[in-house]
């Protein structure tokens, strides 16, 4: 009998992009950020991708004391994989950005592979009353947002985390562009296999939630990386689920979290990412599926382990 599939769950806890009024779940305290971090690995994920908010009014910090007040509390609460932002938000710098996982050392990071628009305004319109004063106009003023990760800055972020402290990353594409410029880098010797891609569709900037982009973002990867390459799968808002689902029946893994989408289903907010979490699991199993643990995925991924971290 041949054992089902093992697909990684990832579970983006809180992110940069959403604000405290469009949802009372959005973790925004270290306290809420690793009780909603656990809750999530207690459901099935088995990477836990995470970012910092300012606890006071809930806006996005790279502040590594922030980071270090709920870091090893989620590592001592559960064996998940600790995946840090090097993206934090457009509003910072690369040293900014960088500065929590050069002091945490983790075993993974995401790395966003280009620079894009990255716009968040036509969020705006759906709220009236706001719960901080900073939340309207980082949403509106995002027209002007560029996130920019160059060249010269991805290989910062390869030399200085992959080859000083043996992080992984979580490799984000948001445009087929994305996936060329990884090969260039892998090219350059930056970046070695196995890769784990994570292919993000429905950004405003970065290419459309249409399952026709998931077929072709597939494609050119296998094109690109051939049999070198784990690939995982999320859509921002309503789109979520159906492609986490048409991922893992593509034999792919999947990433959900409060980061990406705010909803359950149609029309329901989601009361934390341990639902999301348990949403998708029970499709995956559904599907025939199976999901794997946080040592499947170090083993898959080929990570450093828990124990080589500095929290």
């Amino acid at each position: 009998m041949t054992h089902p599939k093992m697909v990684i769950i990832t579970c983006a806890v809180t992110g940069s992009i959403h604000t405290p009024t469009m949802s009372d779940a959005l973790p925004i305290t270290p306290s809420e950020i690793a009780e909603q971090a656990i809750g999530a690995a207690e459901a099935g994920a088995s990477i836990l991708h995470l970012h910092a908010r300012d606890p006071q009014d809930g806006r996005p910090t790279p502040d590594p004391t922030v980071f270090m007040q709920f870091l090893p509390r989620i590592k001592q609460s559960c064996d998940a994989v600790i995946n840090i932002t090097t993206g934090g938000s457009v509003k910072m710098s690369l040293e900014e950005r960088l500065a929590a996982p050069l002091k945490a050392s983790p075993e993974m990071c995401s790395l966003n592979m280009g620079t894009m628009n990255f716009a968040l305004y036509p969020a705006a319109d759906r709220y009236k009353n706001w719960k901080y004063s900073w939340e309207e106009s980082y949403l509106r003023d995002s027209d002007d947002n560029i996130f920019r990760n160059t060249f010269r800055d991805i290989e910062q972020i390869a030399r200085r985390l992959g080859d000083e402290h043996g992080t992984k990353f979580e490799h984000e594409c948001y445009d087929v562009s994305h996936l060329y410029n990884l090969a260039h880098c892998i090219d350059r010797g930056l970046f070695k296999p196995p890769i784990f891609l994570q292919l993000i569709f429905g950004i405003l900037g970065g290419i459309g939630a249409d399952l026709e982009n998931l077929m072709f973002m597939k494609r050119t990867a296998d094109k690109l990386f051939g049999d070198q390459y784990h690939w995982s799968v999320l859509a921002a808002g309503r789109h979520q689920m159906p492609f986490a689902t048409q991922a893992t029946m593509m034999g792919g893994n999947v990433r959900v979290g409060l980061e990406d989408s705010l909803s359950i289903g149609r029309g329901k907010l989601a009361r934390s990412n341990a639902e999301q979490v348990g949403k998708i699991r029970r499709i995956v199993e559904e599907l025939g599926f199976g999901v794997a643990s946080p040592t499947d995925a170090r083993q898959l991924l080929g990570l450093k382990g828990a124990d080589r971290v500095k929290f």
